[in-house]
């Protein structure tokens, strides 16, 4: 089925960009760092060669001039390309920063004629 096609699961429109993160799970004993693929207020997409299985809970945190805590739950597994990630809890002050970071990216992204909603 197209992109145009699927129904949009997701609450908040996704904006294509890199922010660095970085991940633990319950098994891992190391930090896991990387970057997204696209953002928004409710959850990310990470590429991996080696993704986690769905319903893995991940305790992220995102760069985005601060750093934004966020626990979340791994709702999509594409072998060998990565997650969908369903952000499931964050404190108030961080939910604020990372809605203030992604209002910003978009404003940028739509001044430099970009398409950047996903």
């Amino acid at each position: 089925m197209s992109e145009s096609g699927r129904k949009n699961r997701r609450d908040n429109a996704r904006i294509r960009m890199s922010v660095p993160f970085e991940l633990q799970t319950e098994a891992s004993s190391s930090p896991i760092r990387g970057a997204t693929a696209d953002l928004s207020l409710s959850g990310c997409y990470i590429e991996s060669i080696y993704p986690f299985p769905v319903g893995t809970n991940l305790d992220l945190q995102l760069s985005v001039g601060s750093t934004v805590l966020v626990a979340a739950t791994v709702v999509t597994c594409d072998p060998q390309v990565g997650n969908g990630v369903r952000f499931s809890r964050m404190l108030t002050e961080d939910r604020e920063t990372l809605k203030a970071f992604l209002q910003a990216a978009q404003e940028a992204q739509d001044a430099a004629g970009k398409p950047g909603v996903i």
